[in-house]
């Protein structure tokens, strides 16, 4: 039964999806970097910081270390087959219909959230140096912007996020830079109290206990959160086969830099007991330090984390929602390219709803806005989730002789995966035990019930739109490129 499966999958995957492969390895390398890059850090940390103490950085290297074996897991997949579907098209391929629906729409919600609050946000920092500026208009601005940009070429949207996490990677190396030139040397404000003592001296290495340490796990998956949109370019990149593992390799020493690097400098800069739920620990780090302007640098470098993240936002939407259009799994018309060789309606589709969370922010409490974004935690879950148990079906499928070798394998076996999985169950648990987070959990199983009533009407309406499609069929869908 297996054999037959996975033999009629190979048949019907579309590999050619009719995009221009316009992302070069400069572009794709910033993008991997950018992605592990986000306000999850420069804001978020601040919390987990005030809630676990120094032990935080041991949090980020053990998940870090989880993401790794993801995306290893995932690069298995994109060489043996690169596709912008990603991981709805492996789900899909390895799990059934259903669960590439199920995984497709889920990142898609993700996204759109995510967009959501990233326009909002980058609207509020905008305020901070034009306090005369209307709300909405900013986020307008940006909106449109961002939109243009997406509709006009695949490389223009690389050439952006490049720039975009450029800007964050020099933040976070200045930073580092400059705290390891205060720890040597003991120049500024902070010259007389930083110590790399600090890590350990008040309270210990775990002040407030290891059960504090594991409940900030949680937390810092989010901070990772975006790390596999490195997969939805696989479908453009001009020489996926060698440009994404190259990425995905860098994993490490961007994690041990930018996150682990950067925390260990930062908490030896200031005591740990200083920084305050809410506030950027950068901006608390470089006011300790006395450079000018602190809050206005760390203003910008968050702004530009928010608008990075939009505008992958709606790269990826635009990209996922085509896939599921292509599989009958959403309206037709959004398998249309533009000229440029862009999904320009389903990118339309899912910038008109990111808008919407504008609107949204005036009609609903702060609160209530803050409960939608906090859906975005358990997408990710879901999706990491199913390229770790397709990797295992894949594996399975190509030992058994089904399906060719990968050309980059993962290290270890399976038990690795199931590992990762565990993990995954686990921070599930603590979002549950969490009464600030687990509202997500409340959230999620009426998604998966809307899911679920929107499939059984894709059968009742198409039965043959649950299942995989010819391969002749997608390749006419795939030349359907509007011109005009």
């Amino acid at each position: 039964m297996a054999e037959q499966i996975y033999d009629q999958v190979v048949d019907e995957k579309p590999d050619e999806e009719g995009y221009e492969r316009g992302l070069g390895s400069r572009q794709i390398q910033m993008i991997a970097i950018g992605g592990a890059i986000g306000t999850g850090l420069f804001l978020g940390a601040g919390t987990a910081i005030s809630k676990s103490g120094p032990s935080l950085i041991l949090s980020y290297a053990v998940a870090g270390l989880v993401i790794f074996v993801i995306m290893r897991a995932l690069g298995e997949l994109l060489t043996y087959r690169p596709v912008s579907g990603s991981f709805a098209e492996y789900a899909r391929e390895f799990l059934g219909p259903f669960a590439g629906y199920v995984t497709g729409w889920t990142y898609w919600l993700f996204w759109v959230v995510t967009g959501m609050a990233e326009t909002t946000a980058a609207a509020v920092y905008v305020k901070f140096w034009a306090p005369g500026i209307p709300q909405w208009a900013s986020a307008l601005t940006f909106l449109v912007i961002l939109y243009a940009a997406n509709l006009i070429s695949v490389k223009l949207f690389g050439e952006i996020e490049f720039w975009f996490s450029m800007v964050k990677v020099t933040a976070i190396i200045g930073m580092i830079l400059i705290g390891i030139g205060v720890l040597t040397l003991g120049f500024s404000k902070a010259g007389d109290t930083a110590s790399i003592g600090n890590l350990w001296q008040d309270g210990g290495f775990f002040p407030k206990g290891i059960g504090a340490t594991v409940m900030t796990l949680q937390i810092v998956m989010f901070a990772y959160l975006g790390v596999e949109l490195v997969g939805v370019t696989a479908g453009e990149s001009e020489n996926p086969e060698k440009t994404l593992p190259r990425a995905i390799n860098t994993l490490p020493w961007r994690i041990a830099l930018f996150y682990i690097g950067a925390l260990v400098v930062i908490l030896s800069l200031v005591p740990w007991r200083e920084f305050q739920p809410g506030v950027s620990p950068f901006v608390a780090a470089f006011g300790k330090i006395g450079i000018p302007a602190a809050a206005g640098i760390i203003n910008f470098v968050v702004l530009t984390a928010a608008l990075s993240s939009c505008n992958s936002g709606m790269y990826s939407t635009g990209r996922m929602l085509r896939d599921l259009a292509l599989r009958g799994q959403a309206p037709g018309r959004l398998t249309k390219l533009n000229s440029r060789r862009t999904p320009a309606f389903a990118i339309t589709l899912s910038c008109l709803l990111m808008g919407a969370g504008v609107v949204l922010n005036y009609l609903v409490p702060a609160r209530a806005f803050e409960y939608i974004t906090s859906v975005a935690t358990v997408c990710g879950l879901w999706t990491w989730a199913m390229i770790l148990i397709s990797q295992i079906r894949y594996r399975k499928a190509w030992r058994a002789g089904h399906l060719p070798p990968p050309t980059f394998k993962a290290p270890g076996g399976a038990w690795v995966s199931w590992t990762a999985l565990a993990f995954l169950a686990l921070v599930v648990v603590l979002i549950g035990l969490d009464k600030d987070n687990r509202i997500s959990l409340y959230v999620f199983p009426g998604w998966a019930l809307l899911l679920v009533i929107g499939y059984q009407l894709l059968k009742r309406r198409n039965p043959q739109a649950v299942h995989a499609q010819s391969h002749d069929h997608l390749h006419a869908v795939n030349g359907n490129v509007d011109t005009h």
